[in-house]
């Protein structure tokens, strides 16, 4: 899964153009509000408790799954000749929802409660330009892979813990 998030980061990059395309692009002072960030300090991490870490995880992904959907349809809209990125929109889009019901049975079977589910989108700038446009899909594609890597951190942790 970690593998696919770096390939779609890689191939969302080439498709936008320069100066996305350009070797070595990184924007990490990019954020978006209605997205968190999976950065964290390992000492803080360290300290969550179970039920802390997999709500956020849940958050992230409850609202990964939307951004994912609008960044694959400003992707159909800026680039429709590119099926390879596209699908791996809608893959990514479908792995994250999986987490998401992954998540919903762990935090089930611990009994914590599964937060509601929200709109994170809120309302969405449709008047965006397409260099905004591509630079909200750059972000969201970079978290998508951060969380990720940190879902599979907690979701390890958690299988010594609670080994069955």
């Amino acid at each position: 899964m970690q593998k696919n998030t770096s390939a779609l980061l890689q191939t969302y990059l080439q498709y936008q153009g320069s100066p996305f395309s350009d070797p070595g692009f990184s924007a990490p002072e990019l954020q978006l509000s209605s997205l968190p960030s999976a950065a964290i300090s390992f000492k803080i991490w360290h300290a969550l408790e179970d039920g802390e870490r997999l709500n956020r995880a849940q958050g992230a992904f409850l609202a990964l799954t939307q951004h994912l959907q609008l960044v694959g349809d400003d992707q159909t809209d800026l680039n429709p000749d590119s099926p390879i990125l596209l699908a791996q929109l809608g893959a990514a889009r479908l792995r994250a929802q999986g987490l998401l019901g992954n998540m919903a049975a762990i935090m089930t079977a611990l009994g914590l409660p599964i937060p509601p589910e929200e709109d994170t989108l809120g309302l969405v700038p449709f008047g965006a330009s397409a260099f905004e446009r591509k630079c909200r899909g750059y972000v969201v594609t970079r978290e998508y892979g951060h969380w990720t890597d940190r879902a599979v951190r907690d979701l390890a942790l958690l299988k010594t813990k609670y080994p069955e």
